[in-house]
């Protein structure tokens, strides 16, 4: 069998290369669904998010049989999700995952109810499989709502009051609270290395990555003045998000998280918002119980899986 050669885009060279891969299950997975083509981060101006140095190939004879590509904010040092992920050889699949000098974390998009696609169901397994090969582990699935103005806008309770608050440190501390109990597994991958304390670091920085203002972040309590949790109103590169949803341990089993995310989308709204992407694990029921409450739909799952 020909050598399998394993590099990057050239800087030079057309996405058309990056297209050129032949799948059978194309557009059952993947960033396909969102219907947002691979385009290099020079085409930013037509809608590319990606760099020729983090898009790597894999070819047999000049013939691409795997491609995978990386993505990060334009300030970005070094990528923050593998975005693309797919071969027509799994071998060459993995041999190319081990070979991108990269550890960012693997979306898999996936359609809601794909388990009940066998199709579906197999793509997926292989993609997975073929990462957890390359030295990747599954870390949780997600579910991902998409709100538009025709979902209804929910009614503020009038339960909380909601305060700014500047003091990265105060911040910090009510993460840490949100996080000494907790069902999320990025948060619990996060406490496993350094506690609840890390958790917290890894959220703020995610807050001042955000290009949106950071004093659009809320402290939330009861009239009475007990903290409640904290809710970040916020964007990515790609649009307006519900950037974090959190109560603390004590304040938990009264619904507030319902609360917390009306007054998020009441805010994001208020800012201009007519799209708001939002996610939480599916082992989350009572977020995921919130979000339904609220009028968000799900949009997509997406297996999250990780390098330690």
């Amino acid at each position: 069998m020909t050598e399998l050669v394993i590099r990057p885009l050239a800087a030079n060279e057309s996405a058309a290369l990056f297209h050129s891969l032949k799948l059978p299950d194309a557009g059952l997975v993947g960033r396909e669904l969102l219907a947002a083509p691979y385009d290099t981060f020079e085409l930013r101006a037509a809608g590319g998010d990606y760099r020729p140095d983090w898009t790597w190939l894999a070819l047999r004879d000049g013939e691409v049989v795997a491609r995978a590509a990386f993505w990060g904010g334009p300030d970005d040092e070094r990528p923050r999700a593998l975005d693309w992920f797919d071969f027509t050889d799994p071998e060459a699949g993995v041999a190319l995952l081990r070979a991108a000098p990269f550890d960012a974390e693997y979306e898999l998009i996936l359609p809601p109810g794909w388990r009940s696609d066998p199709a579906v169901e197999r793509a997926a397994e292989t993609r997975m499989a073929a990462s957890v090969a390359a030295g990747y582990r599954r870390l949780t699935e997600r579910f991902r709502y998409v709100w538009t103005p025709e979902c209804g806008l929910p009614e503020r309770t009038g339960r909380l009051v909601y305060r700014p608050e500047p003091d990265d440190e105060v911040v910090l501390d009510v993460l840490a609270r949100v996080h000494s109990d907790t069902r999320d597994h990025h948060a619990l991958r996060a406490i496993e290395k350094g506690g609840p304390r890390a958790a917290a670091q890894e959220e703020m920085d995610f807050i001042r990555w955000c290009p949106t203002p950071r004093e659009w972040l809320r402290l939330a309590y009861t009239p009475a003045g007990e903290l409640v949790g904290i809710q970040v109103p916020a964007g990515n590169p790609n649009g307006f998000c519900v950037g974090l949803i959190g109560v603390v341990p004590e304040q938990r089993g009264h619904s507030y998280g319902f609360d917390l995310l009306v007054e998020c989308t009441q805010d994001l709204v208020a800012a201009g918002a007519e799209r708001i992407a939002a996610a939480t694990d599916v082992g989350n029921t009572a977020m995921a119980a919130s979000f339904a409450r609220a009028g968000y739909p799900i949009s997509q799952h997406r297996w999250c899986l990780v390098r330690d």
